[in-house]
């Protein structure tokens, strides 16, 4: 299978999990249709050779994220059928919007399409886990300790300010 080809599959992916996360009436559903098109875009980075990428993409977007959007869901009890049904009218009008963005969207990326050149290489791999590791804590060691400091205390934040207080009576 070409390369073509299976950047096409992964993008047919990403686009029908894109619109069912967004289409789904079900919540829970939604985010696990968000969950696969964000490892559909994981299948793009490495399309790109961007493991490391992709890998993070992966753990942050559909790992963390995720969890993190299940979490408010199941606390907020979506799950109850409350919005008013829309008018016939107001649904096709919705879809030709639609359809008319698409196809402007789609004769723009026709239209802008790129002619695909090889590239020169010098024979070193800025993709490789190894060089960005090295690059990290060496030359960004400081600020890659802040970053997780600062990461460190918003997630206590969060714990702190979803805390409920106890009622004196």
């Amino acid at each position: 299978m070409s390369l073509l080809t299976i950047f096409y599959i992964l993008a047919a992916v990403t686009l029908a999990t894109g619109f069912m996360t967004v289409i789904s009436k079900n919540p829970i559903h939604s985010a696990i249709y968000l969950v696969l098109c964000f490892f559909s875009i994981g299948g793009h980075y490495l399309l790109f050779n961007a493991q490391f990428l992709a890998m993070v993409h992966i753990i942050v977007y559909a790992g963390a994220i995720m969890v993190l959007i299940l979490f408010t869901i199941m606390l907020m009890n979506l799950n109850k059928e409350t919005e008013p049904l829309k008018s016939k009218a107001s649904v096709f009008a919705a879809v030709i919007a639609f359809g008319l963005l698409c196809f402007v969207m789609l004769a723009t990326f026709v239209k802008a399409m790129p002619k695909i050149k090889a590239s020169p290489s010098n024979g070193m791999d800025f993709q490789s886990i190894k060089v960005l590791g090295k690059v990290l804590l060496n030359e960004y060691m400081v600020p890659f300790e802040f970053v997780s400091v600062l990461l460190l205390v918003a997630m206590i934040g969060a714990v702190l300010l979803s805390k409920k207080q106890k009622t004196v009576q």
